[in-house]
């Protein structure tokens, strides 16, 4: 059984600055199929489903759907700031390569 994906407190710091939570909305992290290296990343605000499961911090929370959920085992979702601009990020260890974009990988 994999480990459900981790949020580290920097990215849910981040998510209390753009008041992710006043809205009701939670950051998404999901999987779709297409990018240059097979799979995608797509993150966005968006409401909590029944499905979903719920990762928490700091009054936070992201979800990641069910059918995502395979693909996102073990990973780390961070937000960094760098010289490229400020995003959400995702340590995937289920990634056996990924693309300079960041948002597409390959298993």
């Amino acid at each position: 059984m994999q480990l459900p994906p981790k949020v580290t407190p920097r990215a849910f710091d981040r998510l209390a600055e753009i008041g992710a939570a006043t809205d009701g909305k939670a950051l998404r992290v999901a999987v779709e199929g297409g990018g240059c290296s097979g799979f995608q990343y797509e993150i966005a605000l968006d409401e909590p489903r029944d499905d979903d499961l719920v990762l928490e911090g700091a009054g936070q929370k992201v979800v990641v759907d069910a059918v995502s959920l395979p693909f996102l085992g073990g990973a780390t979702i961070d937000f960094t700031e760098e010289l490229i601009g400020a995003r959400f990020v995702i340590d995937n260890p289920n990634a056996s390569s990924s693309c300079g974009c960041g948002t597409s990988f390959s298993m």
